[in-house]
Protein backbone atom coordinates (compact mmCIF):
# COMPACT_ATOMS: atom_id res chain seq x y z
CA UNK A 1 0.00 0.00 0.00
CA UNK A 2 0.95 3.49 -0.77
CA UNK A 3 0.55 6.55 0.94
CA UNK A 4 2.08 9.78 3.01
CA UNK A 5 4.76 9.22 5.06
CA UNK A 6 3.84 10.37 8.58
CA UNK A 7 5.51 13.27 10.35
CA UNK A 8 6.71 13.47 13.66
CA UNK A 9 7.29 17.01 15.45
CA UNK A 10 10.59 17.56 16.15
CA UNK A 11 10.11 18.46 19.89
CA UNK A 12 6.34 17.99 21.15
CA UNK A 13 5.79 20.60 23.80
CA UNK A 14 6.20 18.97 27.23
CA UNK A 15 3.92 16.47 28.24
CA UNK A 16 1.17 17.02 30.60
CA UNK A 17 2.30 14.31 33.04
CA UNK A 18 5.47 15.45 33.35
CA UNK A 19 7.90 12.53 32.16
CA UNK A 20 9.01 10.55 29.22
CA UNK A 21 8.35 6.94 28.31
CA UNK A 22 11.34 5.70 26.02
CA UNK A 23 11.00 2.95 23.80
CA UNK A 24 13.81 0.88 21.43
CA UNK A 25 12.46 -0.59 18.53
CA UNK A 26 13.40 -4.26 17.21
CA UNK A 27 12.34 -6.79 19.09
CA UNK A 28 10.57 -4.38 21.73
CA UNK A 29 7.63 -2.67 19.22
CA UNK A 30 8.22 -4.91 16.55
CA UNK A 31 9.43 -8.56 16.28
CA UNK A 32 12.22 -8.17 14.68
CA UNK A 33 14.46 -5.83 12.78
CA UNK A 34 13.46 -2.82 11.50
CA UNK A 35 17.22 -2.05 9.21
CA UNK A 36 16.72 -5.61 7.60
CA UNK A 37 12.67 -5.95 7.39
CA UNK A 38 12.93 -3.71 3.95
CA UNK A 39 15.76 -5.80 2.12
CA UNK A 40 12.59 -7.75 -0.05
CA UNK A 41 11.87 -4.23 -1.71
CA UNK A 42 14.97 -2.91 -1.64
CA UNK A 43 16.25 -6.24 -3.34
CA UNK A 44 12.87 -5.41 -5.86
CA UNK A 45 14.36 -2.32 -6.82
CA UNK A 46 17.88 -3.29 -7.67
CA UNK A 47 19.50 -1.66 -4.96
CA UNK A 48 20.19 -5.33 -3.39
CA UNK A 49 22.03 -7.97 -4.78
CA UNK A 50 20.23 -12.02 -3.84
CA UNK A 51 23.92 -12.62 -2.40
CA UNK A 52 24.19 -9.14 -0.33
CA UNK A 53 19.96 -10.66 0.92
CA UNK A 54 21.38 -13.79 2.16
CA UNK A 55 24.21 -12.01 3.74
CA UNK A 56 21.78 -9.51 5.49
CA UNK A 57 19.63 -13.29 6.31
CA UNK A 58 22.50 -14.57 8.04
CA UNK A 59 22.83 -11.62 10.46
CA UNK A 60 19.34 -11.62 11.00
CA UNK A 61 19.74 -15.26 12.41
CA UNK A 62 22.50 -13.94 14.35
CA UNK A 63 20.24 -11.41 16.22
CA UNK A 64 17.39 -13.73 16.69
CA UNK A 65 19.58 -16.89 17.66
CA UNK A 66 22.07 -14.79 20.09
CA UNK A 67 20.57 -11.58 21.02
CA UNK A 68 21.77 -8.24 19.87
CA UNK A 69 25.19 -8.69 21.69
CA UNK A 70 27.62 -5.60 21.28
CA UNK A 71 29.16 -7.91 18.52
CA UNK A 72 26.01 -8.73 16.68
CA UNK A 73 25.04 -5.02 16.57
CA UNK A 74 28.52 -3.87 15.01
CA UNK A 75 28.16 -6.57 12.19
CA UNK A 76 24.61 -5.54 11.35
CA UNK A 77 25.79 -1.89 11.51
CA UNK A 78 28.60 -2.82 8.67
CA UNK A 79 26.16 -4.92 6.87
CA UNK A 80 23.76 -2.16 6.89
CA UNK A 81 26.00 0.53 5.95
CA UNK A 82 27.99 -1.10 3.37
CA UNK A 83 24.92 -2.03 1.63
CA UNK A 84 23.70 1.26 1.82
CA UNK A 85 26.80 3.86 0.65
CA UNK A 86 25.62 5.49 -2.64
CA UNK A 87 21.58 4.37 -2.34
CA UNK A 88 19.91 7.65 -3.50
CA UNK A 89 18.24 9.27 -0.34
CA UNK A 90 14.90 9.97 -2.04
CA UNK A 91 14.19 6.40 -3.37
CA UNK A 92 14.91 5.25 -0.27
CA UNK A 93 11.95 7.28 1.31
CA UNK A 94 9.58 6.31 -1.80
CA UNK A 95 10.29 2.99 -1.39
CA UNK A 96 9.50 2.96 2.47
CA UNK A 97 6.75 5.38 1.75
CA UNK A 98 5.12 2.83 -0.80
CA UNK A 99 5.70 -0.38 1.68
CA UNK A 100 5.61 0.88 5.27
CA UNK A 101 2.48 -0.44 6.02
CA UNK A 102 2.49 -3.73 4.00
CA UNK A 103 5.91 -4.94 5.57
CA UNK A 104 5.71 -3.04 8.92
CA UNK A 105 2.38 -2.94 10.25
CA UNK A 106 2.22 -7.59 10.57
CA UNK A 107 5.66 -7.06 12.56
CA UNK A 108 4.11 -4.73 15.17
CA UNK A 109 3.73 -5.81 18.76
CA UNK A 110 0.18 -5.71 19.98
CA UNK A 111 1.20 -5.41 23.61
CA UNK A 112 3.34 -2.54 22.66
CA UNK A 113 0.64 -0.68 20.73
CA UNK A 114 -1.76 -1.05 23.52
CA UNK A 115 1.36 0.23 26.29
CA UNK A 116 1.86 3.22 23.81
CA UNK A 117 -1.26 4.12 23.83
CA UNK A 118 -1.77 3.41 27.84
CA UNK A 119 1.09 6.03 28.00
CA UNK A 120 -0.30 8.55 26.10
CA UNK A 121 -3.32 8.40 27.86
CA UNK A 122 -1.24 9.24 30.95
CA UNK A 123 0.32 12.43 29.08
CA UNK A 124 3.72 10.87 28.54
CA UNK A 125 5.75 11.62 25.85
CA UNK A 126 6.38 8.65 23.98
CA UNK A 127 9.96 8.63 22.25
CA UNK A 128 11.42 6.03 19.92
CA UNK A 129 14.95 5.02 20.03
CA UNK A 130 16.75 3.35 17.32
CA UNK A 131 19.56 1.95 16.13
CA UNK A 132 18.37 1.73 12.49
CA UNK A 133 18.35 4.81 9.93
CA UNK A 134 16.20 7.51 10.72
CA UNK A 135 14.51 6.87 7.26
CA UNK A 136 13.18 3.75 8.59
CA UNK A 137 12.73 4.86 12.06
CA UNK A 138 10.85 8.08 11.99
CA UNK A 139 8.00 6.68 9.95
CA UNK A 140 7.32 3.42 12.18
CA UNK A 141 7.75 5.48 15.07
CA UNK A 142 4.69 8.19 13.99
CA UNK A 143 2.77 4.40 12.66
CA UNK A 144 2.88 3.27 15.81
CA UNK A 145 1.81 6.61 17.77
CA UNK A 146 5.38 7.89 19.00
CA UNK A 147 5.52 11.35 19.25
CA UNK A 148 8.94 11.69 17.97
CA UNK A 149 12.21 9.71 17.53
CA UNK A 150 15.96 9.44 17.77
CA UNK A 151 17.50 7.43 15.39
CA UNK A 152 20.90 6.65 13.15
CA UNK A 153 21.86 8.94 10.53
CA UNK A 154 23.76 8.26 8.13
CA UNK A 155 25.55 11.18 5.92
CA UNK A 156 24.68 12.38 3.06
CA UNK A 157 25.94 13.96 0.10
CA UNK A 158 24.66 15.38 -3.50
CA UNK A 159 21.70 13.16 -2.06
CA UNK A 160 23.48 9.93 -1.55
CA UNK A 161 24.37 7.98 1.72
CA UNK A 162 28.35 7.84 1.89
CA UNK A 163 28.56 5.47 3.98
CA UNK A 164 29.80 7.16 7.09
CA UNK A 165 27.40 7.66 10.30
CA UNK A 166 26.88 10.95 11.40
CA UNK A 167 25.10 9.60 14.71
CA UNK A 168 25.19 6.21 15.84
CA UNK A 169 22.03 5.88 18.42
CA UNK A 170 23.14 3.38 19.92
CA UNK A 171 24.23 2.40 23.39
CA UNK A 172 25.31 5.44 25.85
CA UNK A 173 23.77 7.63 22.85
CA UNK A 174 20.71 6.67 23.51
CA UNK A 175 20.96 7.26 27.11
CA UNK A 176 22.37 10.67 26.34
CA UNK A 177 18.85 11.28 23.56
CA UNK A 178 17.00 10.54 27.30
CA UNK A 179 19.11 13.05 28.88
CA UNK A 180 18.68 15.78 27.17
CA UNK A 181 15.11 15.56 26.05
CA UNK A 182 14.98 15.71 30.02
CA UNK A 183 16.45 19.00 30.05
CA UNK A 184 14.96 20.36 27.66
CA UNK A 185 11.22 19.68 28.24
CA UNK A 186 12.11 19.60 32.36
CA UNK A 187 11.24 16.09 33.07
CA UNK A 188 12.89 14.49 35.94
CA UNK A 189 14.72 10.90 34.82
CA UNK A 190 13.48 9.56 38.04
CA UNK A 191 9.84 10.01 36.65
CA UNK A 192 10.66 8.69 33.08
CA UNK A 193 10.93 4.83 31.85
CA UNK A 194 12.38 2.38 29.39
CA UNK A 195 11.71 -0.43 27.85
CA UNK A 196 14.07 -2.16 25.89
CA UNK A 197 14.91 -6.16 24.77
CA UNK A 198 18.89 -5.68 24.73
CA UNK A 199 22.29 -5.65 27.36
CA UNK A 200 23.55 -2.97 24.71
CA UNK A 201 20.43 -0.68 26.02
CA UNK A 202 21.91 -1.44 29.97
CA UNK A 203 22.66 2.65 29.57
CA UNK A 204 19.15 3.55 29.26
CA UNK A 205 17.61 1.73 31.19
CA UNK A 206 19.87 2.56 34.26
CA UNK A 207 19.12 6.39 33.63
CA UNK A 208 15.96 6.20 33.98
CA UNK A 209 13.51 5.78 37.12
CA UNK A 210 11.43 2.93 35.77
CA UNK A 211 12.93 0.23 33.67
CA UNK A 212 11.64 -2.18 32.07
CA UNK A 213 13.03 -5.27 29.79
CA UNK A 214 10.71 -6.56 27.26
CA UNK A 215 11.31 -9.84 25.37
CA UNK A 216 14.88 -9.91 27.28
CA UNK A 217 17.95 -11.48 25.87
CA UNK A 218 20.18 -13.89 28.09
CA UNK A 219 22.52 -10.33 29.48
CA UNK A 220 19.61 -8.60 30.23
CA UNK A 221 17.37 -10.96 32.16
CA UNK A 222 20.36 -11.96 34.20
CA UNK A 223 20.54 -8.05 34.97
CA UNK A 224 16.33 -7.25 35.49
CA UNK A 225 16.59 -10.64 38.02
CA UNK A 226 19.41 -9.25 39.92
CA UNK A 227 17.75 -5.53 39.68
CA UNK A 228 14.56 -6.79 40.36
CA UNK A 229 13.63 -4.98 37.04
CA UNK A 230 9.86 -5.78 35.62
CA UNK A 231 10.18 -8.36 32.82
CA UNK A 232 7.48 -8.19 30.01
CA UNK A 233 6.56 -10.67 26.59
CA UNK A 234 5.78 -9.47 23.93
CA UNK A 235 4.58 -12.55 21.93
CA UNK A 236 1.26 -11.03 19.33
CA UNK A 237 2.39 -9.26 16.13
CA UNK A 238 -0.32 -8.03 14.60
CA UNK A 239 -1.57 -5.73 11.54
CA UNK A 240 -2.63 -2.70 13.36
CA UNK A 241 -5.71 -1.80 11.39
CA UNK A 242 -7.12 -5.56 10.78
CA UNK A 243 -5.42 -6.86 14.32
CA UNK A 244 -5.14 -10.08 12.40
CA UNK A 245 -2.06 -12.38 13.39
CA UNK A 246 0.36 -13.50 10.27
CA UNK A 247 0.91 -17.15 9.47
CA UNK A 248 3.61 -18.84 11.96
CA UNK A 249 6.52 -18.26 9.83
CA UNK A 250 5.32 -15.16 8.24
CA UNK A 251 6.53 -12.76 11.04
CA UNK A 252 10.33 -14.12 11.39
CA UNK A 253 10.91 -14.55 7.43
CA UNK A 254 9.30 -10.68 7.01
CA UNK A 255 12.03 -9.46 10.10
CA UNK A 256 14.65 -11.30 8.28
CA UNK A 257 14.39 -9.13 5.45
CA UNK A 258 14.30 -11.90 2.76
CA UNK A 259 12.07 -14.54 1.13
CA UNK A 260 11.97 -18.02 2.08
CA UNK A 261 14.58 -19.45 -0.37
CA UNK A 262 17.12 -17.02 0.80
CA UNK A 263 16.00 -17.58 4.41
CA UNK A 264 16.59 -21.63 4.49
CA UNK A 265 19.74 -20.94 2.47
CA UNK A 266 20.97 -18.76 5.26
CA UNK A 267 19.81 -21.55 7.98
CA UNK A 268 22.28 -23.75 5.86
CA UNK A 269 25.08 -21.55 5.13
CA UNK A 270 24.94 -20.91 9.49
CA UNK A 271 25.04 -24.89 10.29
CA UNK A 272 27.20 -25.29 7.81
CA UNK A 273 30.27 -23.20 9.67
CA UNK A 274 29.30 -24.34 12.87
CA UNK A 275 31.80 -25.92 14.72
CA UNK A 276 31.23 -29.61 15.78
CA UNK A 277 28.99 -29.88 18.51
CA UNK A 278 27.93 -26.73 19.21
Amino acid sequence: MSGVLPLLRPAPPPSASGAAAFFDLDKTIIAGSSALAFSRPFRRQGLITRRAALRSGYAQLLLLLSGADADTMELLRRRITALCTGWEVAQIRAIVTETLHDIVEPLVYAEATELIAEHRANGDEVVVLSASGQEVVEPIAALVGADRCFATRMGVADGRYTGVIDYYCYGEEKAQAARQIAAEQGYRLADCRAYSDSITDLPLLEVVGHPTVVNPDRALRREAELRGWPVLTFADPVALRMRLRPPPLRASLTAAGVGAAAALAAVGWYVRRRPAGS
